[in-house]
């Protein structure tokens, strides 16, 4: 007997796997509206100086009512390069030549401006404030906008190096729950901040704790589902980022305000916080790290919730030290983060995962960027990005039990690369067809997320799960950073960001088929297991 035998004695997929994986989706739903927030948060309205003709009531007062906001703008604001108000420059002095219907349109060019010392005045027509109207995010001090985010996938890239290196060493439920409430505090904290400095501080905190709560969720449902039912728990749990990304749209279209956005994805985290004590630790984390006594009662309780007591109560100690005593002695020998690339057996693993994780994040956002173009209510955009990755995670469901986890990954990423390769051929005059391949491309991408968040788990050892993970999650934070920026490759050849971004998940997919095929075998629980995989029965 060894764990998936014990398991499956207390119950791998029954009551208590069905209240976990609702426990652990809600949170998940929430944190992916944390990673779209700054879509509607950080949105840039429409913008132009602060002049007195217009906004102060005394200066209205001096003149002659006959003159509409319309004339009092052009005198007072000069126009830019899109014809409309300039959003940086207005006039030192009112220029009413500008009203003679004689007057050139060069005539403001050669009037003293200066930047706008006296402020600015939004457009709040569809959103009442945004971090940039707080702060006055634009023209000089419009580089900050993208810096916050810059910053936040910093938070993510941190936390998802110290979460795995953590989880691993002091259990995955004590780590998730601090996370949920580290998430609750940061968050309800930034909507509040009286600075900007503070407000990307809390936004940083924020997500170096959804990064840890991404893994960590996915860890508790791998280690606590039997092999048959591994494939529909992590699908479920992956659809519960397309649900945050259609709720995000939903929520951000009736909350207007950023800090009041910001409140309400972040305080429901403290209910997360308060239910997950009652979330049981990874019994199968517990027993191969030699902490047997506490396994057993996870065990015990989880056998109870399934209605198997009389199961539970036959787990004795004298049990499980002789179905693990093998695993247990192995599980406590020392590892570290340089074992993942020393190890024969783990040093391929981890490469071609890291190549996997970092070309899914590298396409997605090169393709989320590009869909932009398809309109400009981003509302209407937040929940066609969710919509299409539903029913993609859905099928892959059904493909991982027929096609098993390596010909999957494998086949997703090169379809996703093939379709962005294929816009390279297409004229622009044919936007229906370039935008049906980039939806494709997203789809697939989908289908890779699904199937990357069961395979690349089943590839490491209990005892190096949550650091391997880790390093996955921070390869794929580096993808995301830099797959925005190839877009710049475009002022050498127009085709040029197609071509990269379409490249790196073809030779991604193609080096996954070097992966070993996982489909209904038991998680490795120790690099032995890694080594020897026929040493360990099936679920």
């Amino acid at each position: 007997m060894a764990f998936p035998e014990l398991l499956d004695q207390v119950g791998g997929m029954g009551r208590f796997q069905i209240l976990q994986l609702m426990a652990l989706v809600v949170p998940i739903v929430l944190l992916t509206m944390q990673n779209m927030a700054e879509n509607f948060s950080a949105a840039v309205p429409s913008h132009r100086c602060w002049v007195p003709l217009l906004d102060n009531a005394t200066s209205q007062a001096g003149v002659a009512g006959t003159l509409s906001p319309e004339a009092l703008l052009a005198v007072s604001v000069p126009r830019g390069p899109n014809q409309q108000p300039h959003q940086c420059l207005r006039f030192r002095q009112p220029q009413w030549q500008l009203l003679d219907p004689n007057a050139t349109a060069t005539n403001w060019s050669e009037a003293a401006t200066e930047p706008c010392v006296d402020g600015w005045v939004y457009d709040r027509s569809s959103f009442t404030s945004t971090t940039v109207t707080k702060w006055d995010l634009v023209c000089d001090s419009q580089f900050l906008k993208p810096m916050s985010q810059s910053i936040y996938l910093a938070g993510v890239l941190v936390g998802a190096a110290v979460c795995g290196h953590v989880s691993d060493r002091f259990g995955r439920k004590r780590v998730l729950t601090w996370n949920y409430l580290q998430t609750a505090v940061s968050g309800t904290v930034a909507a509040f901040a009286p600075t900007f400095p503070l407000y990307c501080l809390f936004r940083f905190l924020v997500a170096f704790a959804v990064a840890g709560i991404m893994m960590n969720s996915g860890s508790l449902l791998m280690e606590w589902t039997s092999a048959r039912a591994r494939p529909l728990v992590m699908t479920l749990n992956s659809v519960g980022f397309s649900f945050g990304q259609m709720l995000m749209a939903a929520v951000a279209y009736g909350v207007r305000d950023w800090s009041l956005l910001q409140l309400a994805i972040s305080v429901p985290f403290i209910l997360s916080f308060v239910y997950s004590w009652w979330l049981p630790e990874s019994a199968r984390w517990l027993l191969i790290t030699g902490k047997l006594d506490w396994g057993l009662r996870e065990l015990q309780r989880v056998a109870a919730i399934n209605g198997k007591r009389a199961a539970g109560d036959t787990l004795t100690m004298e049990v499980v030290l002789s179905a693990l005593q093998e695993e247990v002695s192995r599980g406590q020998d020392p590892v570290s983060l340089g074992t993942l690339f020393c190890t024969p057996g783990l040093r391929l693993r981890t490469w071609v995962s890291l190549m996997i994780w970092f070309a899914f994040a590298f396409t997605f956002y090169g393709l989320a960027l590009n869909l932009q173009a398809l309109g400009s209510n981003i509302f209407l955009l937040q929940l066609l990005i969710g919509a299409v990755d539903l029913p993609a995670k859905l099928g892959t469901l059904l493909l991982l039990s027929r096609l098993g986890r390596r010909p999957l990954q494998a086949g997703s990423l090169v379809l996703s690369g093939l379709c962005v390769l294929a816009n390279t051929l297409v004229p622009h005059e044919m936007g229906a067809l370039r935008s049906a391949l980039a939806v494709l491309g997203l789809g697939a991408l989908g289908a890779s997320f699904t199937c990357v968040s069961i395979f690349l788990s089943e590839l490491f050892p209990t005892v190096l799960r949550m650091t391997a993970v880790g390093l996955g999650q921070m390869a794929a934070r580096g993808g995301a950073i830099l797959g925005p920026l190839v877009l710049l490759l475009g002022i050498y050849a127009p085709s040029l960001p197609l071509l990269v971004h379409g490249t790196v998940p073809l030779l991604s997919g193609l080096a996954a088929l070097l992966l070993p095929e996982t489909q209904n075998l038991p998680l490795p629980d120790t690099i032995h297991d890694i080594q020897n995989p026929r040493c360990k029965r099936p679920d």
